[in-house]
């Protein structure tokens, strides 16, 4: 299995970008999606999550600008983030539970892909 993540790059503030991760290989199902990120000098952060189920979650910092989506048949998920912020700048990677080729549930990380918030 493997996560590839893209869609970052460099925005100004205010602006707008979509992040996308995909999953690909044996895969059965996906339970829970995850965005996470880390910022130059922070620790890894939770950003936001879904389950299989549709329902999500948010660090307190992004509600209401980010909004995490999933593609069920394309084992991808989203992350659309509005209203950016300089210190939204950070390198994101996505998180996947996912029932392979041995009928066990692993969970797999993506590359990270990177956002810098920057007039």
């Amino acid at each position: 299995v493997q996560l590839q993540a893209s869609g970052g790059g460099l925005v100004q503030p205010g602006g707008s970008l979509r992040l996308s991760c995909a999953a690909s290989g044996t895969i059965f199902s996906t339970r829970s999606m995850r965005w996470y990120r880390q910022a130059p000098g922070k620790q890894r952060e939770l950003v936001a999550a879904i389950t299989s189920g549709g329902y999500t979650n948010y660090a307190d910092s992004v509600k209401r600008r980010f909004a995490i989506s999933r593609d069920n048949a394309n084992n991808t998920v989203y992350l659309q983030m509005e209203s950016l912020k300089p210190e939204d700048t950070a390198v994101y990677s996505c998180n996947v539970e996912i029932l392979g080729r041995w009928r066990q549930w692993n969970t797999h990380w993506g590359q990270g892909t990177e956002v810098t918030v920057s007039s």
